[in-house]
């Protein structure tokens, strides 16, 4: 790392030389206005925390003594009994350090393999820090914050106690990432149905791997479930974005219980996955993403013209009805076919499946005619890309993926007019975005 990205990012954690509020991520303030300055009722409640946690472990042990009053010995003496305490040890919580005293338990019974342990749920074995801390940590994580760097940032958000937060916590919790996507890419999908779906590909570079396996494309698909709401359906290692790993993707996806065909699938304009797509789910339509396709049309015309094409191309796909779309695409072709015809080329070949939303609810088409709910996600995986110059391994990389997306999800909004999903599951009609009455 060079002298000028070490200081800035020391910049963003450390006290004695942060910069103005205005600068400093917004989330880093709500969160550190939660440790800063402890004012005397700060310290009430922290001390109040502190005698509640005590005191529900002394509740909890004597609950577990009297479970076990009829271990008694030949001579009517009780083998399970307090035993003073152990060793006093600091939690690290979202109220501060609490130093907490667990209640040590005895069994004397003569046979070692049928003795009690008592350890209490409220405080779990080698616990040092709560669960809102360990939330943090990857939240710091997944901003960018490198691995050799995460006790400097801790300690400027929660104070000295985060000393012991080392680069380790780091590993193991990648590890932990790791084994919950397998789980999750285990999961049984029999109960679950997506009306719609979104499907993109996001490509990073690898660091640590040989030469042929430096470039990555994780294929990522996101659904809208009957009730509207957005979910991250599957994210994978794929080769490129070609018609096999889509097809293996959806294919896993069918055998997991997905075995309804969505109504819709919107993408760009990757031919791989459409291929896969009717083969697996033949009767799911098809919504080409019109920023991909703005995208790809602008990149054909000289920058002169760009500004007035783009607005052009807006009036198509920003049109009240589909007829008012096709006359405002005929008008692009006429105005830009004789001098442009690549351009033009490029927005025809897909002329019917860049209309298909206009069959669905108009409440939808602002989910629908384009792949924003996966680009925004991609937006975050690309800031921590470069910030840290890529992942090290492909394996690496996919966890990193699932985790920001997850993170993501948790911000998706739920499908505007939501209620009609229903009447589209019904199989009833929608024109120009209005529900046709059956005549």
């Amino acid at each position: 790392m060079n002298k000028t990205t070490r200081a800035t990012q020391t910049s963003l954690v450390t006290p004695q030389t942060a910069p103005p509020d205005e600068l400093v991520d917004a989330e880093v303030l709500a969160f550190r206005a939660n440790f800063e300055e402890r004012s005397p009722l700060d310290e009430l409640v922290r001390e109040g925390a502190r005698r509640m946690l005590q005191a529900a472990m002394e509740a909890e042990v004597d609950v577990f003594i009297a479970q076990h009053a009829g271990r008694r010995d030949e001579q009517g003496r009780r083998q399970v009994v307090r035993n003073g305490r152990l060793p006093a040890r600091e939690i690290l919580t979202g109220a501060g350090p609490l130093e907490v005293s667990q209640p040590r338990v005895r069994d004397k019974s003569p046979r070692r393999e049928g003795r009690v342990t008592f350890s209490p749920s409220v405080l779990p074995p080698y616990l040092r820090r709560s669960k809102a801390i360990e939330e943090l940590i990857p939240w710091l994580y997944l901003k960018g914050i490198s691995t050799g760097d995460f006790s400097e940032a801790l300690q400027a958000l929660v104070g000295e106690q985060a000393k012991g937060l080392s680069a380790n916590v780091i590993v193991r919790l990648k590890e932990t990432w790791a084994d919950e996507y397998d789980e999750w890419m285990r999961r049984d999908l029999s109960s679950t149905q997506y009306v719609y779906i979104w499907a993109d590909g996001i490509h990073a570079n690898i660091r640590l791997e040989d030469d042929a396996n430096k470039k990555q494309c994780l294929l990522v698909l996101m659904g809208a479930t009957t009730d509207g709401r957005k979910e991250l359906i599957g994210v994978i290692d794929g080769y490129r974005e070609s018609k096999q790993s889509w097809l293996e993707f959806l294919l896993d996806l069918k055998q997991r219980g997905l075995t309804i065909d969505p109504k819709l699938a919107v993408g760009d304009g990757a031919l791989g996955f459409w291929a896969a797509l009717r083969e697996v789910f033949p009767t799911a339509r098809e919504q080409r993403c019109w920023v991909h396709k703005t995208a790809n049309v602008l990149n054909k015309l000289p920058r002169s013209v760009q500004p007035k094409a783009k607005a052009d191309i807006h009036e198509i796909w920003q049109a009240e009805t589909r007829q008012a779309a096709n006359e405002a695409f005929d008008h692009f072709i006429e105005k830009y076919g004789p001098k442009y015809e690549p351009a033009c080329e490029c927005l025809k070949k897909d002329r019917d499946v860049l209309l298909t939303f206009y069959d669905f609810p108009a409440e939808h088409w602002a989910h629908l005619r384009t792949t924003n709910p996966i680009e925004s996600t991609f937006a975050t995986i690309r800031l921590r890309h470069r910030r840290t110059k890529g992942n090290g391994t492909r394996r690496a990389s996919l966890t990193m993926m699932f985790k920001l997306a997850q993170s993501a999800q948790k911000r998706w909004r739920r499908l505007n007019g939501h209620a009609l999903i229903l009447p589209l599951l019904q199989g009833k009609t929608f024109q120009d975005g209005f529900l046709q009455d059956a005549a």
